[in-house]
């Protein structure tokens, strides 16, 4: 699907797009480590910062930022990460759009790394590690918390039969055509990444994998806990089973769900006696039951983003906003 890379100079045009909504923190050090990026003799880098908080909170921290790269503030006030993302693409005219999540931080050759592979395996889209770094205290469940907050992939650089999440990825511009590439009906319960990576999936798109391009990940300690990752986890279950019901493939939405109440019935007496008794194992045992009711039950799901970040006074402002854009 990859046609017209290149400018004229031969370097890659990047553009590196962090959505943020009040990680005042996280932005300072992804937007640092976007600054410090190496090995881009061959790459026109440059970065968009989309602030996704009605009250614009980031704007003058980044339109004061010192950085020698094109550096461009969006402001997009209707919650979501979708919104945000759509947002930034929509004003991005680079030929490729590298993802990073303002909790996530990249070593100097990250980008290098990605475009390196994209170029070897002629590759639409291209993901990379991502490795979690823990807040204090410890708990019996750091393990999990670790594996779970983390994508872990081979260990060298190939070609992907199948895809992964938004955050550290290299994306063709190609691949994001219309108003709205990322799904706005996913923007509070998340997986608006899962629908255009499936629909690029089915059209032929190249995936690869970057296993040197990787990023870390801070948990703050009101992620580090089962009751958030278990609620997690039960969307990420519902992925499989949504997205076949959404492309009106029944029978393979069903085979999904059978396959989760298999995986519910076996796993929650297992994950509740090790809960009893205290042991690591019964946070993945959980997790394993927990995405099995998620894919059978993929019709209801928990907020994490988007309103459910907002307080009464920042859906009024938003709908302020909302009803001033309309207007005009």
């Amino acid at each position: 699907m990859s046609e017209n890379v290149q400018a004229s100079t031969g370097a890659t045009d990047v553009c590196v797009i962090i959505p943020t909504f009040r990680r005042p923190e996280g932005l300072k050090r992804a937007l640092g480590s976007v600054a410090a990026q190496v090995g881009l003799d061959q790459i026109n880098l440059s970065v968009i910062v989309c602030d996704n908080s009605p009250d614009a909170g980031a704007r003058s921290f980044v339109e004061a930022y010192p950085i020698h790269y094109f550096l461009k503030y969006v402001h997009e006030p209707r919650p979501g990460v979708a919104n945000a993302r759509n947002h930034a693409v929509a004003v991005c005219e680079a030929s490729y759009v590298a993802f990073l999540d303002d909790d996530e931080e990249a070593p100097q050759d990250w980008i290098s790394n990605l475009v390196q592979i994209q170029e070897r395996f002629a590759a639409d889209v291209v993901f990379g590690p991502v490795y979690a770094r823990l807040s204090s205290p410890t708990t019996r469940y750091d393990s999990y918390f670790a594996s779970f907050f983390s994508r872990i992939g081979a260990a060298e650089s190939e070609v992907l039969s199948s895809y992964y999440g938004c955050g550290n990825s290299l994306i063709s511009r190609n691949c994001m055509i219309g108003p709205q590439p990322f799904s706005t009906e996913l923007n509070d319960f998340g997986g608006e990444d899962d629908q255009l990576f499936h629909r690029l999936m089915q059209d032929g798109a190249q995936f690869a994998w970057a296993a040197d391009a990787f990023v870390y990940e801070d948990v703050p300690p009101s992620r580090k806990r089962l009751s958030y990752t278990l609620r997690r986890a039960f969307n990420f279950g519902q992925g499989p089973s949504y997205t076949a019901a959404k492309a009106g493939k029944t029978w393979s939405a069903v085979a999904w769900m059978l396959k989760g109440l298999i995986q519910a019935t076996v796993m929650t007496p297992i994950g509740l006696i090790l809960l009893l008794l205290r042991r690591p194992e019964a946070a993945p045992t959980l997790d394993k039951a927990v995405r099995g009711l998620g894919k059978l039950i993929w019709f209801v799901s928990f907020r994490f983003y988007g309103s459910a970040l907002l307080s009464k006074r920042d859906i009024n402002t938003s709908n302020e906003t909302k009803t001033l854009s309309i207007s005009n």
